[in-house]
């Protein structure tokens, strides 16, 4: 957001976003596009079939309004007064528009392909894509707006109040108005992102066919949405594997989000590392996700699951020994791990869609259900992290632009990025070893899928034969 941290002589306080006001803008966005996430399902559900597909021209239509909205995140308003407003409207906007576009992309997996093994290298493919594009947009955007920054090392100011002056404070870019310099930048970033945004969208709709359901009779009627919702909600399978994932994003959520305030206040040694310990950790996920593709081809997905907690002992020994050359070790098997924790849950998805779709022969249009709803899980569980580490933090008297903080704020850290995130994947794994669908399961509702297509391709024939000979 835009806005200095601190007060200036030269502008006055009212003109800075406050943290707490940040704060708010992320939450109630959050929370917005999460409500969207069944909202869109719902949508999405009951559109028809096109030229170009059911999903394609729901992410076509939004993706010029995502970028429009993005663009405006990062503009600074002429006006101060209503600046919160302005990033809070166009932040929820965001939010919404991005939800219509990851549900039905997230579901475009199921209608790619009926194949089990196709199905999976799609969505092996699409997540070392989104890790590449993660680390491509960072690094964009990192390098346009650095000289918007000044130095991020700890100075100490002139105390001016000789009972504060052991506080170490960060200094801060002044931007003066819209057309300052850092204002500029950020809006040149802006338009660069949202490039990067237009450039996707085209290559996905040349290169992409999305394919009818296979497995539907022209006579069977989609479920109803609400119907869908509850039967989704009582599918044990599903229902096992959002419970476990919950736990698991939850944990990765928090080792990422803390990862930086942990190298930056609770170990000295890596403050100037902290950005290419981020870089590690990103580039091994990006190169761990064909690794881990081939794993569960070969042990089964359940066994691959296993491979998350590798990195609860080296982060537990990083919080006890806070050493560079660990850190950077951790940062390598912190990527596999995250990588594992994010092909793992898409790539047993629609298994649990086939065993649903096995179950309930006759009725279509589940797949957006399952996946708006699962949208709204990961979601969830990226909140529930932020909640913990800013609860957390605040009741130990974290202080925002401080380079030394409190023993207490230091523990936490280290107990948010050590033990909560074990606790979490423990509990994640222990509930996983419930989840139904095996490797065995998974062929034999691939051959019955396989009956049942043969025979409404069957059924159809003998409808076409009658309607001929009746003629």
């Amino acid at each position: 957001m835009a806005g200095a941290a601190k007060d200036t002589p030269e502008r006055p306080a009212e003109e800075e976003i406050t943290p707490f006001h940040a704060s708010l803008v992320l939450f109630i966005g959050k929370a917005s596009g999460a409500v969207t996430d069944p909202v869109a399902g719902f949508f999405i559900s009951k559109s028809r079939w096109t030229k170009i597909g059911r999903l394609m021209p729901w992410m076509l239509a939004c993706t010029p309004f995502t970028v429009v909205s993005y663009f405006f995140m990062w503009y600074l308003p002429p006006f101060v007064s209503g600046r919160v407003a302005w990033y809070l409207t166009f932040y929820c906007l965001f939010q919404a528009l991005t939800t219509l576009f990851q549900v039905p992309y997230s579901a475009l997996t199921m209608f790619l392909s009926t194949d089990q093994k196709e199905r999976d290298s799609a969505t092996a493919y699409r997540m070392t894509m989104e890790v590449l594009g993660t680390l491509i947009g960072a690094a964009l955007q990192g390098q346009i707006v650095a000289s918007a920054h000044v130095s991020h090392h700890c100075t100490v100011n002139p105390p001016v109040n000789t009972t504060n002056s052991w506080h170490d404070t960060l200094s801060f870019p002044d931007p003066s108005g819209p057309l300052s310099h850092q204002a500029k930048v950020y809006m040149i970033a802006a338009g660069v992102i949202g490039g990067v945004y237009l450039l996707g969208i085209v290559i996905l709709f040349l290169g992409v066919k999305e394919k009818d359901d296979p497995y539907a009779l022209n006579s069977d009627r989609a479920i109803p949405f609400c119907k869908g919702l509850g039967l989704t909600m009582k599918h044990g399978p599903y229902v096992k594997l959002t419970a476990s994932f919950l736990l698991i994003s939850t944990a990765v959520q928090l080792e990422q989000s803390n990862f930086v305030l942990f190298c930056t206040h609770a170990a000295a040694d890596l403050r100037n590392h902290f950005q290419y310990l981020v870089v590690t950790i990103l580039v091994s996920a990006a190169v761990s996700i064909p690794f881990w593709q081939k794993f569960l081809q070969r042990f089964g997905k359940k066994c691959a699951a296993w491979g998350i907690s590798w990195m609860i002992p080296f982060a537990v020994m990083l919080v006890t020994i806070p050493n560079l050359i660990l850190a950077y070790f951790v940062a390598f098997i912190s990527g596999l791990s995250i990588a594992a924790s994010l092909l793992l849950p898409w790539s047993m998805l629609p298994d649990v869609v086939d065993n649903f779709r096995l179950q309930n022969p006759h009725g279509k249009g589940h797949e957006t259900i399952f996946y708006s709803s699962y949208v709204f899980f990961t979601k969830m569980s990226a909140g529930i992290g932020l909640g913990i580490s800013a609860a957390g933090l605040e009741f130990t008297g974290y202080k925002p632009g401080i380079c030394r903080q409190s023993n207490d704020v230091i523990l936490t850290l280290k107990i948010l990025i050590g033990a909560v995130p074990a606790i979490l994947i423990l509990v994640g794994l222990f509930i996983l070893l419930f989840y139904p669908i095996t490797e065995e399961s998974r062929k034999e509702t691939k051959l019955a899928l396989e009956v049942l297509r043969r025979s409404h391709q069957s059924t159809e024939n003998l409808d076409d034969h009658k309607e001929d000979t009746s003629v």
